[in-house]
């Protein structure tokens, strides 16, 4: 802090400003960003670099740098800023009169391979839609008209038409095996999307009909994420980004049977994402179901580990936070499993059976997650159940005898 003070008395950011205005040397304007992204992790200095406005402009304009390493440097100094809450909004009003940030941002996402950048500006994004749904709904609503962005050698180029669905899975695609953190931010993006009616219409109503959002999102969970060879405690570790992407798979599978859409269903684009989402319920299902199971495996060991007598307050903290988590986690499966087995045919439930992802385990698990709350949902698949499987529909009404009555 004494050194940030210390250049912040000699006028550093008009220095700095000087460099930007005439360097050539990419190496040099890096160098000049992270010293301000240094001193702004400092609130005084913060609120000083962020009202100086030729300077915030000068700054966004950075996002149209072709140099990578001076784009990290950039990022990071955007989310330092946009996490005091002090200047935040000066920010987010800032990158909301300046279109060309979008342009910029999406280039990145849809083009770059440097994964740590890919993060950092994913954290930028995620940050300022969390800040402000307001800038949020207009980058969804924008694309539609060609911008200056960067360009090599100072010659401004026009950037394409970008939306910013496909640019937010593109950078999810890049960072999806090298960089979990990064892939969980990313994830949240999406959620925050959904947040939103405008959000899911971007994604459903797509070229592809939400295909490719779908496909990224189902292989994930069903390929990569809490799969049957680890160990149940995964979940601890992924609930986070697993309740990102379940919320919007949720999202997405509950606009198929909202009204406004059913009347669409003859276009052509609709009719071939209902038959696409519904060719993978049958693995999506057996997944969402373990994920339950392994929650409560964790339940359990969280149990135990409460009866210690030694366990420290800051202990009991962590643990009610992870269980916060975890009943977030829970919630958003239940919705998605629940909406997923009321749609269920004969066909899918002997596909189900055959494929061993519906056994009297995994139902078992399943209705004793969804009863009493989504008891609509079970009698509903339990009909099918009997149509495909009576012996295993009568031995899972023996063990949940509230369905043989109110049946």
């Amino acid at each position: 802090q004494d050194v940030a003070l210390f250049l912040q008395e000699f006028n550093a950011p008009d220095i700095f400003m000087g460099v930007f205005a005439k360097s050539k040397c990419p190496r040099l304007t890096e160098i000049c960003v992270g010293i301000l992204g240094n001193m702004a992790c400092f609130q005084d200095i913060c609120m000083s670099i962020s009202k100086d406005e030729n300077l915030g402009q000068v700054l966004l304009q950075r996002l149209c740098d072709s140099d990578s390493p001076t784009l990290l440097e950039t990022s990071r100094l955007l989310l330092t800023c946009l996490s005091q809450p002090e200047v935040a909004n000066v920010w987010v009003e800032r990158i909301r009169e300046n279109p060309s940030v979008y342009d910029c941002v999406c280039f990145i996402m849809s083009s770059s391979t440097n994964v740590e950048l890919l993060v950092k500006v994913g954290e930028v994004v995620d940050k300022l839609f969390d800040l402000d749904e307001e800038l949020m709904l207009n980058w969804i609503k924008n694309g539609t008209c060609q911008s200056v962005g960067p360009s090599v050698d100072d010659s401004p180029e026009e950037l394409p038409d970008f939306k910013i669905v496909p640019c937010i899975l593109e950078a999810a695609k890049q960072v999806r095996s090298d960089n979990p953190e990064g892939l969980d931010v990313y994830m949240h993006i999406l959620q925050l999307l959904t947040t939103v009616d405008e959000g899911i219409q971007a994604i459903v109503q797509a070229p592809d009909g939400g295909k490719e959002t779908w496909s990224l999102l189902y292989d994930l969970v069903c390929h990569e994420l809490c799969q049957s060879d680890d160990p149940p405690i995964i979940v601890q570790e992924q609930k986070t980004v697993l309740a990102s992407i379940l919320s919007v798979l949720s999202a997405i599978f509950a606009s198929q049977t909202e009204q406004e859409y059913t009347k669409m269903r003859k276009s052509k684009i609709l009719q071939y994402v209902t038959k696409f989402y519904f060719i993978l319920d049958m693995p999506l299902i057996g997944s969402l179901i373990r994920i339950l199971q392994y929650m409560e495996g964790c339940g359990k060991r969280s149990a135990d580990d409460s009866k210690e007598p030694e366990q420290q307050e800051t202990g009991r903290a962590d643990l009610n936070k992870e269980d916060f988590h975890l009943k977030i986690l829970k919630d958003i499966c239940c919705e998605l499993l629940s909406n997923m087995l009321q749609e269920l045919t004969k066909e899918n439930t002997l596909e189900g059976l055959h494929q061993g992802h519906l056994n009297e385990q995994t139902c078992s698990c399943a209705f004793q997650n969804l009863l009493p709350l989504y008891f609509a949902s079970v009698e509903s698949f339990l009909e099918v159940l009997r149509e495909a499987d009576q012996t295993l529909a009568d031995n899972l009404e023996k063990r949940f005898p509230s369905l043989k009555v109110q049946a």
